[in-house]
């Protein structure tokens, strides 16, 4: 991008550009999203993933308004999704806990659980690469298939595909645990 080009016109992204814009940019991105969350690793995971979902879509991507805006908006979208998925999984842990432990074998019950979330993190980690990138998109980071589908720049059917074979992975794989 020409230094003194202006910021509001619809322009490509070459490798100079992008330099260009992370050197000018990445700071911002950061404080904005450590400013909301609060934790150093995920702010830098969320800029790590709006330059390189920037980089991965610089040809069908039309910023009609200023870098600078689009780069602000894609970090309070990735602090709002951070928010999103970690309150849903806490509030999926909350639930689970509280009829979790009113049983008799509390203690048996949650050695069995840590031993069950072990080998189904186990068992993720012996995935194909692509399947389980799609899989702990969906599972661990709570989005939706058109989400995976736009990261990842593959189709939906292709999302539902490599979940689909995860899941059946996992299903024959603990079937001693579900029995």
């Amino acid at each position: 991008m020409p230094e003194n080009a202006p910021n509001n016109i619809i322009f490509r992204i070459d490798q100079n550009s992008f330099k260009q814009i992370y050197l000018l940019y990445w700071e911002k991105v950061f404080s904005i999203c450590y400013h909301h969350i609060g934790e150093t690793e995920p702010a830098k995971g969320m800029v790590q993933d709006i330059f390189k979902s920037l980089w991965e879509r610089k040809d069908e991507l039309e910023i009609r308004v200023s870098i600078e805006h689009y780069l602000v908006r894609s970090a309070k979208f990735k602090v709002f999704e951070y928010i999103r998925n970690t309150r849903s999984r806490e509030k999926h842990c909350e639930i689970m806990s509280a009829g979790y432990c009113s049983s008799e074998n509390c203690t048996e019950n949650e050695i069995m659980f840590n031993s069950l979330k072990d080998q189904v993190e186990l068992l993720v980690d012996t995935l194909p690469c692509q399947c389980k990138r799609v899989f702990k998109m969906s599972r661990e980071q709570g989005l939706s298939n058109k989400e995976i589908a736009s990261s990842l720049l593959i189709s939906e059917r292709a999302v539902e595909y490599h979940i689909t074979r995860a899941l059946s992975t996992l299903r024959t794989s603990l079937s001693a645990y579900i029995s």
